[in-house]
């Protein structure tokens, strides 16, 4: 169902209030100027990978070692490149409601296990 014009103004005035506001956030919620970026890399590391197939082949038709070494290295480095993306960290400070430790007090040191146990307490009581 369309929007009337009257909601779609109201829209439109939220969306330039938001971007006046934090126009870090609005441009991040808008999520165009990520993708390219995210196609660029994934395309540059399959030119590595593809390279590196190319150093590969040519090095096991010649019988040079080390030119394979490089190759497979190129491979591994393009898919590696390829694959990763950049986290974007959030922000820092109060999460779940619980305050971030002081500086100069002293954290006691608990086992894996306690601190799972105690995970898993507090997660029954939610």
């Amino acid at each position: 169902m369309p929007l009337s014009e009257n909601e779609q103004r109201l829209l439109e005035q939220m969306e330039r209030a938001l971007y006046a506001e934090d126009p870090k956030f609005a441009s991040t919620m808008r999520g165009a100027k990520g993708r390219p970026a995210t196609i660029r890399r994934f395309v540059i590391g399959i030119g590595g990978l593809v390279l590196g197939l190319g150093l590969l082949l040519v090095a096991v038709y010649n019988k040079i070692i080390p030119l394979g070494v490089l190759g497979f290295l190129c491979m591994l480095a393009g898919t590696a490149y390829a694959l990763s993306f950049r986290r974007k960290t959030g922000p820092t400070g109060v999460v779940g409601g619980r305050a971030a430790p002081r500086r100069g007090a002293k954290r006691r040191r608990s086992s894996f296990m306690q601190r799972l146990e105690q995970r898993w307490d507090r997660r029954r009581e939610q």
